[in-house]
C-alpha cells in the first residue's frame, strides 16, 4: 500500500464528494458510512494534533535560543548597568573600547558554550534518546540562567559571563536535539510546517526579549533588576520545557534504531493518532524499518568516518555547515543580537527609541514567520523560497547601506527620528520579512529533511555546531564592525545575500514533499529499486506479523 494514499490523509479532499454519493445509497450503506467513515473524518481534523503539542513543547527550548541571542544586546545598553560595571566612567562619559568589549562579551560567550553543546549532544542523544537529552540539558541551562540572573555587587560579571556560557551549553544541545526530535516523529505531508515552526519560536523568544528590555528601561532606571529581571525570566520558558516533556513520548525512529520496534511502533501510532494496526502506520512503520536495516547492514562494524564519509553522506554534512555558515553572514543576527545598537547607528538616539524600534522589528519577524511556515512552506518549496528570500535580503540592505551614506544621521539626534532614519528601518522591517521566509526558518527544516536515522544525530549536532561557531565569530565582531564600517557593514551583508546565498540556493536538491526515508535515495546512499524491495520485505513481514497475531487470538477465544 501507497503511503500517500492513507485514507487517514486524503478523507478531507474526498469528503465534499462522500455526502452526494451518500445520498445515492441505501440506509445500510448509510450506516455502515457513518459507523466507518465519520469517526475517521472528525479524526482528520486534528489528526497531528500530538506532533504540533511534541513540537510546542520541544521548542521552548528554541524560544530560549532566540531569547538569549536577543537579550544581552539590550541589558548592556541599559546605563545602570554601564555604571555599575565601569562602562561609563568617573567623567560620565561612555568607554566605546570597554563598551564594545562587554557587549561582544556578553553576547558571544553563549554561543561559544553552544558550539560545546551542540557537538556535545550527539553522543548523549544517540544512546539515551531525544526526550531524555532535551530534560537532561534544559536543567543545565536553568544553572546558568540562576548564576547570571545573581550578578550584582560583590558578585561581578565574571557571574554573567559564566552563566551564558553553561546556558550556552544547554542551548546548544537543545538547539541540536529539538529539531531532530520534531521531526523524527512528524509525517512528511506537515514535516516542513511543523519543523518550521523552530524559527517562528525563535523569533517569539528575540520579540520577547526587546520587550521585556524595554520595559526595564521605560520603568526600572536603578538597582540589580534591570539585569535581574531581563536574564532571571529565561527560567520561565526553561521550566514549561522541562515539565513539558513528561507529557509527551520518545521519537519511534530513534526506538526503531535500537531494535526497539514494538515501542516503536506504539509510539508512531500515538503521534499519528491511529491504532497500532492500521495500513498508515504498518506503511510508515515498514518503511523506517526498511531505513534502519539497511543503514544498519551497510555500515555493520562502521564508525565515525563511514557515518561521515560514506556514500551519500559527505556532500550532507558540506550542505548542513555551508548553510548556516550563509545565514549567520546574512545579517539578520547581527541586528538580532544588537538591534539597539544597529537602530541607533541609522538615527535611533535614545535607550527607549532604540529598543522600541527594536521591539517593532520583532513584531514583524515573528507575524512574517508565522505567516510563511504555515502557509506557505509546503507550497513554493525549499529552493524556491531560500532564492527568493536572498534576493530579497540583498536589495534592502544595498538600499539600507545607499541612504546611510548619502543621508547619515545627524551629529545632535532632534526630538524624532528624521526621515532618512525612519526609511532604513522600514528597509529593515521588510528585510526581515524576506528572511523569514527563506533564510530563516528553512535551514533548520532542510537539515532536519537530509540525514538519515543513523546519522541524523550527528548531522544535526554538526549543523548547530556550524551555526554556533560562526553565531560566535559574528557576535564577536559586530559591534566593531558596526563601529568601524557604519554604512559598509550593510553593503557586505547585500553582497553575500545575493552572490552567496542566491547562488547556494540554486545548486542543493529540493527535499518539499520528500520522505526522510527518501534522502537516501536523492543523495545517492541507496538505488531505489533496493530500497522498494526493502519496503514491500518489510510490509510483508508486518502483515505476516499480524496475521499470525490475529489467529492466536481467533485460537485463545475459541479455546
Amino acid at each position: 500500500m501507497d503511503g500517500n494514499a492513507c485514507a487517514h490523509y486524503k478523507i478531507r479532499k474526498t469528503s465534499s464528494k462522500s455526502k452526494a454519493l451518500t445520498l445515492a445509497l441505501s440506509p445500510l450503506l448509510i450506516k455502515v458510512i457513518e459507523q466507518s467513515v465519520m469517526p475517521t473524518l472528525a479524526l482528520s481534523r486534528f489528526q497531528n494534533i500530538r506532533v504540533y503539542w511534541l513540537a510546542f513543547i520541544a521548542y521552548w527550548g528554541i524560544v530560549l535560543f532566540g531569547y538569549d541571542t536577543g537579550i544581552g544586546g539590550g541589558v548592556v545598553t541599559q546605563p545602570y548597568f554601564q555604571e555599575h560595571f565601569g562602562i561609563i566612567g568617573a567623567d560620565g562619559k561612555i568607554d566605546t573600547k570597554k563598551a564594545n568589549d562587554i557587549n561582544s562579551n556578553v553576547v558571544s560567550v553563549l554561543q561559544a558554550g553552544a558550539f560545546f553543546g551542540a557537538l556535545g549532544s550527539a553522543p548523549i542523544s544517540s544512546a539515551i534518546g531525544r526526550r531524555l537529552t532535551l530534560l537532561l540539558f534544559s536543567i543545565i541551562f536553568s544553572v546558568g540562567a540562576i548564576l547570571q540572573t545573581v550578578a550584582g555587587g560583590s558578585r561581578g560579571i565574571g557571574y554573567i559571563y559564566a552563566g551564558r556560557v553553561i546556558a550556552g551549553v544547554g542551548i546548544g544541545a537543545i538547539s541540536a536535539v529539538a529539531p531532530a526530535f520534531v521531526s523524527e516523529s512528524s509525517p512528511k505531508e506537515v514535516r516542513g510546517r511543523i519543523t518550521g515552526v523552530f524559527q517562528i519560536m525563535v523569533a517569539v523568544g528575540v520579540m520577547l526579549s526587546y520587550f521585556i528590555n524595554l520595559g526595564v528601561s521605560l520603568h526600572i532606571k536603578t538597582g540589580f533588576a534591570v539585569w535581574r529581571i531581563p536574564l532571571g525570566f529565561q527560567l520561565v520558558p526553561a521550566g514549561i520545557m522541562a515539565f513539558g516533556l513528561l507529557t509527551i513520548r520518545e521519537s519511534p525512529r530513534w526506538l526503531a534504531s535500537k531494535g526497539r520496534y514494538e515501542a516503536a511502533t506504539k509510539n508512531l501510532a500515538y503521534y499519528r493518532r491511529l491504532p497500532p494496526d492500521d495500513p498508515c502506520v504498518r506503511h510508515e512503520m515498514a518503511e523506517i524499518e526498511a531505513a534502519v536495516e539497511e543503514e544498519r547492514e551497510a555500515r555493520r562494524g562502521l564508525g565515525l568516518k563511514e557515518a561521515f564519509f560514506g556514500k551519500g553522506n559527505a556532500i550532507r554534512f558540506v550542505i548542513a555547515i555551508v548553510i548556516f555558515i550563509l545565514q549567520q553572514f546574512s545579517g539578520q543576527n547581527s541586528v538580532n543580537y544588537y538591534a539597539p545598537q544597529i537602530f541607533k547607528s541609522i538615527g535611533y538616539e535614545g535607550t527607549s527609541n532604540s529598543l522600541l524600534a527594536s521591539g517593532i522589528y520583532g513584531i514583524v519577524k515573528v507575524v512574517a514567520t508565522a505567516l510563511f511556515v504555515f502557509f506557505l512552506v509546503e507550497s513554493l518549496g525549499r529552493k524556491l523560497s531560500l532564492f527568493i528570500s536572498a534576493i530579497g535580503m540583498g536589495t534592502l540592505f544595498f538600499i539600507v547601506g545607499a541612504i546611510l551614506k548619502t543621508h547619515p544621521p545627524p551629529a545632535i539626534a532632534p526630538p524624532t527620528p528624521p526621515a532618512a532614519s525612519k526609511a532604513m528601518a522600514a528597509m529593515l522591517y521588510i528585510y526581515v520579512c524576506f528572511y523569514s521566509m527563506g533564510w530563516g526558518p528553512l535551514p533548520w527544516v532542510y537539515v532536519s529533511d537530509i540525514f538519515n536515522t543513523r546519522t541524523r544525530h550527528l548531522g544535526l549536532a554538526t549543523a548547530s555546531a556550524s551555526q554556533w561557531l560562526f553565531n560566535f565569530v559574528l557576535s564577536k565582531i559586530t559591534p566593531t564592525l558596526v563601529t568601524d564600517l557604519g554604512y559598509k557593514l550593510f553593503l557586505m551583508f547585500a553582497t553575500i545575500n545575493i552572490a552567496g546565498m542566491g547562488i547556494f540556493s540554486l545548486l542543493i536538491p529540493e527535499t518539499k514533499g520528500r520522505s526522510l526515508e527518501e534522502m537516501d535515495i536523492i543523495f545517492g546512499s541507496v538505488q531505489q529499486e533496493q530500497r522498494q524491495a526493502g519496503i514491500a520485505r518489510q510490509e510483508k513481514e508486518i502483515a505476516h506479523e499480524a496475521q499470525d497475531t490475529t489467529s492466536t487470538q481467533s485460537d485463545e477465544q475459541k479455546v
